[in-house]
């Protein structure tokens, strides 16, 4: 399970808000890669367990190294009153932060298929029967949400959410970059990753195939849970 610091600046949450310099005060604060829910291994063939150790103990914890760095440099800058510096680094917080904040989506919202993984959401449940309205089905969903990462121009992220102002609608939308989902009206209900590090070394120059292949894996039991926020 996923687990936190008691004393943070900065949560995953369900609005997947991103650092900012108004938000860091006098206290230091370490974060850490999130506890997993499943080996590294578990989410074969449909990703590498190489992958997912890379992805996860060089890659995530990288961001995560570089978040505290950069806090811990905005707290000493802010004490000192060098607001040049503050600004400066906010580039540093935004990126890091938001790659903390997308992987801790992307762990939560993957699971092997002995533990679910790749079972579609119920019908009689209230995410399912949103997609069913919206889409007439799960397939068709995926469908335009590949079609969204195909589209991804270099590196980025594509995340299914829900949006609170329009009625609990479910829209895709992408981000470049490690950029998050800060509106607080979006709910990130899947997050997927379209880094190559997250397939290059399995799907090679091929993400059509890791897009599809993914699904296999993804938990929608955690996208249920998500949409009832």
């Amino acid at each position: 399970m996923f687990k936190y610091s008691s004393r943070t600046l900065l949560k995953a949450t369900s609005s997947a808000a991103k650092p900012t310099v108004a938000s860091i005060g006098s206290i230091r604060t370490k974060y850490s890669l999130p506890e997993l829910d499943y080996k590294l291994d578990a989410l074969e063939p449909y990703i590498s367990g190489q992958i997912n150790d890379l992805h996860y103990h060089k890659h995530h914890k990288t961001y995560v190294d570089n978040l505290n760095k950069s806090i811990e440099s905005a707290v000493e800058a802010k004490s000192k009153g060098e607001v040049k510096k503050l600004v400066a680094l906010q580039k540093a917080i935004n990126f890091n932060g938001g790659g903390y904040i997308n992987h801790c989506l992307w762990w939560k919202n993957l699971a092997p298929q002995s533990a679910g993984g790749g079972q579609v959401p119920s019908e009689d449940s209230a995410l399912g029967k949103q997609i069913a309205q919206q889409f007439g089905s799960v397939d068709k969903l995926i469908e335009i949400t590949n079609a969204k990462l195909a589209g991804i121009q270099g590196s980025g992220w594509a995340f299914i959410v829900k949006n609170k102002e329009n009625g609990g609608q479910i829209e895709v939308i992408t981000t470049a970059n490690q950029d998050t989902v800060t509106d607080p009206s979006l709910i990130p209900l899947v997050a997927i990753d379209a880094w190559e590090h997250a397939y290059y070394l399995q799907y090679k120059n091929v993400k059509a195939d890791y897009f599809k292949a993914l699904w296999n894996v993804v938990n929608w039991k955690e996208a249920e849970r998500r949409f009832e926020f």
